[in-house]
């Protein structure tokens, strides 16, 4: 028997932490005092939320037998049997259409990036989940489709220096995560993704270490931009630089010391450092353009 648990779990409500990109226009458009504006943001971001999970329970539906083979992947519901296959294909159906009806509240152009968002993760799921870089492109796609909706699908205008660090911020991530799971799976071949036969480890740490550097330098000069000082009514957010450089290094830690990176959002709230150099980041962030 299917049990609600079991469900939740299906929804993988971990990867929700994603939907935090949705917020970064309002945060930086001063947009926060706007009740109405505040409401279509949280309602893309829970649209991104529900439509996230939805595309999470038909890749399950999709690799169940693959996933039973594999140590980890076994134990999710479809694989062991705990949740039916018309059980997740319902549940998939009711989040994917309550994600579109907030989205088409929150504007007609949030919902369309949402479907965007939809038909870019089949196409990853059905074939270019195997082409190597084109793969995590597409995952950055994803962060960046929701940092637009949060900015420009409902009317404030994003920076470009912003929308340059989310794209090294996302890139960074995707390599990080094939590169950990390069070497999680690297003595079994027969669970290994097969994109990851197109990298290697000193490839996958070159571009790790072009994007964290891009992040580092766009995040900066956004920071310091005329057009930044102009809008927030200060020159002091640079401050707040070395809290993304801690972030960032300690990331790198956490890959090559203690092998993880795999699952960016369970890893960036379990970890005590990561979680506290956000925490300090955005308090500061807030003290600084609010004040």
């Amino acid at each position: 028997m299917t049990s609600a648990l079991d469900l939740i779990r299906l929804l993988r409500p971990k990867q929700w932490v994603k939907s935090l990109f949705v917020f970064v226009g309002l945060l930086f458009g001063h947009a926060w005092g706007d009740t109405h504006l505040v409401w279509r943001v949280v309602a893309a971001a829970v649209g991104f939320a529900l439509v996230s999970s939805c595309v999470y329970i038909l890749n399950d539906i999709a690799d169940r037998d693959a996933d039973r083979k594999h140590p980890r992947k076994r134990h999710r519901p479809l694989a062991q049997g705990s949740v039916s296959l018309n059980a997740a294909i319902a549940l998939a159906v009711c989040v994917g259409v309550a994600g579109g009806v907030l989205g088409y509240y929150a504007s007609p152009i949030v919902a369309a990036m949402l479907a965007v968002y939809g038909l870019m993760n089949i196409a990853y799921s059905l074939g270019l989940k195997r082409v190597v870089i084109l793969d995590v492109f597409i995952i950055a796609a994803g962060f960046m489709l929701r940092l637009l909706a949060g900015t420009s699908g409902v009317g404030i205008p994003p920076s470009q220096w912003l929308l340059l660090c989310g794209l090294m911020l996302t890139l960074f991530l995707g390599f990080v995560k094939r590169r950990a799971e390069l070497g999680d799976e690297v003595g079994d071949k027969a669970i290994q993704r097969k994109v990851l036969r197109d990298y290697s480890t000193t490839l996958l740490d070159q571009m790790i270490t072009i994007a964290a550097a891009g992040i580092i330098m766009s995040y900066s000069l956004y920071t310091l931009s005329a057009e930044t000082i102009e809008m927030h009514g200060t020159s002091l957010l640079m401050l707040t630089v070395p809290f993304v450089m801690y972030g960032v290094f300690r990331y790198l830690f956490l890959l090559h010391q203690h092998q993880q990176g795999e699952d960016p959002a369970s890893e960036a709230l379990q970890d005590p450092h990561l979680l506290v150099t956000v925490l300090l980041w955005l308090v500061a962030t807030l003290w600084l353009i609010a004040r």
